[in-house]
């Protein structure tokens, strides 16, 4: 690509960026971009009817002092005095009118753009939550897209008044000397290349900097926050991270630092040409003034006129600069909007099926996580029917949660099919789907809210009072728990707000398991369901698990091989393997490594 041809592209690219901020700003308040737009075109105006009002004034003044009737000729200057009152107090309505329409627009424009980046957080795939280069166009994203449309508005509309108010200004300066208005404009220029250039460099070295802003930002979180606060207590960790922070912020301070000090040593040289040369231009204004030329009221016109078109001058380049600064931070907006799922819908999808007969089949499946070369899953085909229990052990590592992540299509195969009741899950609607399993992974979320709502989440389609809420709290052994609360299901959990209650790890977890008993689904997936439950709780909940599937699917993942005895077929796994499978009792039989782990485990409770 030539430099020419590049140029070009950069171009277009800029303005294509610029016409999609324009639109979002203008997909979120249209009637309060228009009333921004009147304002402006009276706000632009009004300044220059002032401006020659004033000279009217003046030479009015000039011409009563040797008029023979000065009463009259007062009254000819009052009644201007009183039409330049009202133009000024009109402008002032306008700017209060201005400031109250660009404030309620600014706050409008952000919560439209915090919809906007919630929307494709949450339409992007799990993959991308999985890859630090996501989190960084994800950052980069935030720190700019609640600002810099409203940015590009008020740049646009500044650009816009100041224009009209330099061409009206730079005519009457060239009828009175061409000289000076080439003199205002050689004058002001050099300062918008300057910050052209610095504009470049900052946005360069934010993006090179993300991930150090990211990791300072993840130190102060750990610092703050309530989950690493036992640990930074107990192994005084405290000022390590803090030190840490300190070192990250300052190395980012100093670079910033030296780039700010080049800008305005440079911009300083600048303006200081800029000041010589306006102030030789106003003692051109004078001499001529001086010589008669002009009448004092010219000379408070024209002084007053190139101040204003200067000002002017100075507003249209300043606003240039600010669009070609906020162009290329919202590029970093675009990038993370642009983003593509990866899980793809399919363009007809078909109704999920009842699962009858074929049940859901692994065939063939291999599976390899985008950002590492290690393989996930190699080669698992395995069938689950309706009403049967299916049960995945294995070490850490070993594939069993990737499986479940497959199965909910967070991720696609690399290899092999999965199907549901003979239709490959690639044909189905991935929320129709979903809406079928009932999923509670080891780390399940803890949300600080009501216990009523932290159970409802699981199936939001039924009303927030239904009965089933507190019947599947009492299934997974919660109701208990939260009938001990102060204000029993509508106490909120967690101690982030205030009246909350924290809760124990085991007690937290019955609240994720009635979550998932919430959900009327075809497939019940439990991942280490009852790892942080003492083991009568825990035998409660599985004495009650053949009742609570009846003719669901069900799909247990856990270390505790205990509790996996009761599953109609047990699945070892080594490495993304399937390396036996069965029965409890034929896998003992077997004497594999099934039977040795179990063995291991049972001498702890013999």
């Amino acid at each position: 690509m030539t430099p020419s041809t590049y140029k070009l592209k950069h171009k277009i690219q800029g303005a294509l960026r610029l016409g999609r901020a324009l639109q979002l700003v203008w997909q979120s308040s249209p009637t309060w971009t228009i009333a921004r737009i009147l304002l402006l075109i009276v706000q632009s105006t009004l300044p220059l009817l002032s401006l020659y009002l004033m000279k009217v004034i003046v030479d009015a003044v000039s011409t009563a002092i040797a008029a023979a009737n000065k009463q009259a000729a007062f009254q000819q200057i009052a009644l201007l005095i009183v039409l330049t009152g009202t133009v000024n107090l009109i402008i002032a309505l306008c700017s209060s009118i201005a400031e109250l329409v660009n404030t309620t627009q600014a706050e409008i424009i952000t919560d439209y753009m915090y919809g906007i980046v919630h929307a494709k957080a949450i339409e992007v795939d799990l993959e991308y939550y999985e890859n630090s280069q996501y989190h960084d166009t994800l950052q980069r994203a935030q720190q700019e897209a609640y600002f810099r449309p409203t940015h590009i508005l008020n740049s646009l509309l500044q650009l816009s008044e100041n224009t009209i108010s330099l061409v009206a200004i730079t005519g009457l300066l060239l009828f009175f000397h061409w000289q000076v208005a080439a003199i205002l404009f050689v004058a002001t220029v050099p300062g918008l290349f300057v910050r052209l250039k610095y504009a470049d460099q900052m946005y360069h070295w934010k993006r090179k900097r993300t991930a150090t802003q990211r990791k300072a930002y993840y130190l102060d979180w750990m610092l703050t926050n309530s989950w690493h606060a036992k640990e930074i207590r107990l192994f005084n960790l405290g000022s390590l991270f803090s030190r840490r922070f300190r070192q990250l912020r300052k190395q980012l301070y100093q670079e910033s630092l030296a780039i700010s000090k080049r800008s305005t040593v440079t911009a300083l040289v600048t303006q200081t040409s800029a000041t010589i040369a306006v102030y030789g231009s106003y003692a051109i204004i004078a001499y001529q003034t001086v010589k008669g030329t002009f009448t004092l009221g010219d000379l408070i016109m024209y002084y007053q006129a190139f101040q204003r078109g200067q000002s002017a001058l100075q507003g249209v380049l300043g606003s240039v600069a600010g669009l070609y600064e906020d162009n290329l931070f919202l590029s970093n907006v675009h990038e993370f909007l642009d983003l593509k799922p990866r899980i793809i819908e399919p363009l007809h999808p078909l109704p999920v099926p009842r699962l009858q007969h074929k049940g859901i089949q692994f065939q063939g499946v291999s599976f390899q996580y985008p950002t590492s070369d290690r393989q996930g899953l190699k080669d698992i085909s395995l069938t689950i029917q309706p009403g049967e229990v299916v049960a995945l052990v294995g070490e850490n590592g070993a594939g069993k949660t990737t499986l479940i992540k497959l199965l909910c299509r967070l991720y696609d195969p690399t290899q092999g099919s999965i199907t549901f009741e003979g239709y490959d899950l690639r044909c189905l609607a991935t929320t129709d789907l979903r809406r079928q399993i009932s999923v509670i992974f080891q780390d399940y979320a803890k949300y600080y809210l009501t216990a009523k709502e932290n159970i409802w989440f699981g199936n939001i389609d039924l009303p927030p009072d239904d009965g089933l809420i507190q019947n599947a709290a009492y299934k997974a052994g919660a109701d208990d728990v939260i009938s001990s609360l102060p204000n029993s299901y509508e106490t909120i959990l967690g101690n982030w707000f205030e009246d909350g209650e924290e809760l124990s790890i085991g007690q937290w977890q019955k609240i994720a398991l009635a979550r998932a008993f919430l959900r009327d689904a075809q497939i019940l997936v439990l991942d280490e369901p009852t790892s942080a439950l003492d083991a009568k709780a825990e035998e409660e909940v599985f004495q009650k698990f053949r009742q609570l599937i009846k003719n669901q699917a069900a799909i247990l993942i856990s270390h505790r091989l205990s509790t996996v005895k009761m599953a109609d077929h047990i699945y070892l796994m080594e490495h993304g393997r399937i390396v036996e499978n069965g029965t409890h009792e034929e896998l003992m039989q077997l004497g594999g490594s099934y039977a040795h782990l179990f063995e291991i485990q049972a001498k702890n409770y013999r």
